[in-house]
């Protein structure tokens, strides 16, 4: 089984070169966003996934969590590690500093996640929705919450995380049972939660949930959903953990992948006390409020399909490298050559959309410019639904293809090749499924908008196809992605929604293949660039261009087939009748 090595010198071009790290330099408080900076966190956030984490990986797999009717134990070494990740820092990378927190760029917080998740996916997801619960709490919250609650989530001496899904209801939250009674100024709530990750472990010293419940007056459906903070300990007066509150996990799943990581099923109210909850945000607004929570999720969850498909690449290279048949190692084959190039190709490409995209949060919420931060939340908007879903997507093929560079032994458990695609098989699922996100991307930030969102991306990317960007070469393949997107986008806005719903799960991969067309031919702009000036990293420049030219021949040719689609394949689905035809 392969060692994972961290790609800092990946990750600090994609910062300090293709991105424009001098525009988040010069956002408020982000002085200290300087190369030297920048490189050494990437380098000991490196060192930590590779020596820390890492190691843990195939342990925690075969091991997975020990459950009782006292709580959870997390898989060996995962306590140590998450003490010495809080010892560290890196919880609070990107927290308030009014809160304890660093204050970095979430551009930079990305980076890091991207090592987590491929390091230790089971691992990462812990801190992942500590920082998601830090987002609802930060925007939503009372002061008297945030007084008690935010310094030990950022910190992460505390963690976080959101309980959605009930039996019955699934992705649908307007069925949503959860019920929440009043006591006094806070309330009581009774229920049950499935699929709740990281909802019970021994590694923090207080679990903080965010809860969906209903008011006993609240209206039907999602617009009678509030939001309740309920924390597994009840703090004393001095905030600190005291009585056990009215919550339990009833049992953990026995999951596909992601083995170390306890996926509960919550309960509240067993006792009779009912859990004791305070209600965040504004009553019967709980959905709204879920979303800056789930959003920031979303956009992490891509950035998890990149890092375990690199995970996932790194081993696959290893073995092409070692392995031998018919008398040359098989990364020599044209065929194995062309399924690595296929992993690196869209791993380079993914991550500068990730990267990208985390940057454009950073200046939508420190921007001193409304107009920037109104235009830069605009391309949050578009661009976080295609991470997640392409991206997700992308972690799911790239795992796969893996394992068939490993032939046979990729089949096998000990070589290590199953495990990224058992891990990342969820992430197209959860925090809304890759369906949901299409949708989103079509319904909201498509037909919603008018198209406007969209139409500005497309004509950022026409810029970088038509060599008006810095003046870089024109990248003819790109500007025919680009009219198939076009196209696509006026089909859908003209189709009416019914029809533009059976379309949006083309459409969002069709937009995720050009869209990562752009960023390879940025990528490929910036690695020219540097050859020109004479560099003594010639390999590593050359291998980006190598891999920005495979995605534009044969990755970028998959957007006529999405748009093929999207041209004719709402009538192949609207007029199936469910009940005769399936």
């Amino acid at each position: 089984m392969a060692d994972y090595h961290a790609p800092t010198r990946d990750l600090m071009f994609m910062l300090t070169e293709v991105l424009d790290a001098a525009h988040i330099r010069g956002l408020p408080d982000c002085d200290d966003y300087e190369p030297d900076t920048i490189s050494a966190i990437v380098d000991e956030a490196g060192r930590f996934a590779s020596s820390v984490l890492a190691p843990l990986n195939a342990s925690g797999d075969a091991e997975g969590v020990d459950w009782s009717a006292e709580g959870v134990t997390s898989a060996s070494g995962f306590a140590d590690a998450y003490d010495r990740f809080v010892e560290a820092g890196w919880n609070g990378l990107t927290g308030d500093p009014e809160h304890g927190g660093m204050g970095m760029p979430r551009v930079l917080g990305a980076a890091t996640t991207e090592l987590w998740n491929a390091a230790n996916m089971s691992f990462a997801l812990c801190p992942l929705l500590t920082a998601s619960a830090v987002d609802a709490l930060a925007h939503h919250g009372s002061e008297d919450l945030k007084a008690v609650y935010l310094d030990r989530l950022v910190s992460g001496e505390w963690t976080g995380c959101m309980d959605l899904t009930e039996p019955q209801a699934g992705s649908d939250l307007a069925q949503v049972r959860t019920r929440a009674e009043p006591d006094g100024e806070a309330w009581r709530l009774f229920g049950q939660k499935i699929y709740i990750t990281w909802g019970e472990h021994d590694m923090a010293g207080n679990i903080v949930h965010l809860v969906l419940a209903r008011l006993p007056d609240a209206p039907a459906g999602v617009k009678g959903i509030s939001l309740f903070l309920v924390p597994k300990y009840i703090p004393d007066a001095d905030g600190n953990p005291d009585e056990r509150n009215d919550m339990r996990c009833a049992s953990v799943e026995h999951k596909l992948g992601i083995h170390a990581c306890p996926t509960c099923t919550m309960t509240y109210g067993e006792d009779g006390r009912g859990a004791l909850g305070w209600l965040v945000g504004e009553a019967n607004r709980g959905l709204a409020h879920m979303f800056t929570m789930m959003n920031a999720a979303r956009h992490k969850m891509g950035v998890q399909g990149l890092g375990v498909a690199d995970r996932a690449y790194q081993q696959a290279l290893a073995h092409a490298r070692e392995r031998e048949q018919g008398g040359a190692a098989i990364v020599e084959h044209a065929d194995v050559k062309r399924m690595l190039l296929s992993m690196r190709s869209r791993i380079d490409a993914l991550r500068a959309l990730c990267l990208d995209s985390a940057a454009a949060m950073d200046v939508a919420e420190r921007s001193d410019d409304e107009a920037e931060r109104a235009a830069a939340q605009t391309r949050v908007d578009v661009l976080t639904p295609i991470v997640k879903g392409w991206g997700t997507e992308v972690g799911v093929a790239l795992a796969d293809t893996g394992i068939q560079i490993h032939g046979g032994m990729g089949y096998i458990e000990e070589t290590g090749a199953a495990q990224p695609l058992r891990d990342v098989r969820i992430a197209p699922i959860y925090e809304g499924t890759n369906g949901i996100q299409a949708i989103d991307l079509v319904g909201r930030k498509l037909l919603r908008d008018e198209g406007r969102g969209m139409r500005a991306l497309i004509a950022d990317m026409r810029a970088t196809a038509d060599g008006r960007a810095d003046g870089a070469n024109p990248h003819p393949a790109l500007a025919e992605g680009l009219d198939l997107m076009e196209q696509a986008t006026d089909t859908l806005l003209a189709a009416g929604r019914d029809a533009a719903m059976a379309n949006a799960f083309n459409y969002l991969m069709l937009c995720g293949t050009v869209v990562g067309a752009w960023y390879a031919a940025r990528i490929a702009d910036v690695a020219k660039a540097a050859l020109a000036a004479g560099t003594d990293e010639a390999d590593f420049y050359e291998a980006r261009q190598a891999c920005a030219r495979f995605y534009m021949r044969q990755v970028l040719p998959d957007a006529r087939g999405y748009a093929a689609r999207i041209e004719g394949g709402a009538d192949a689905i609207d007029t199936v009748d469910a009940a005769r035809h399936l």
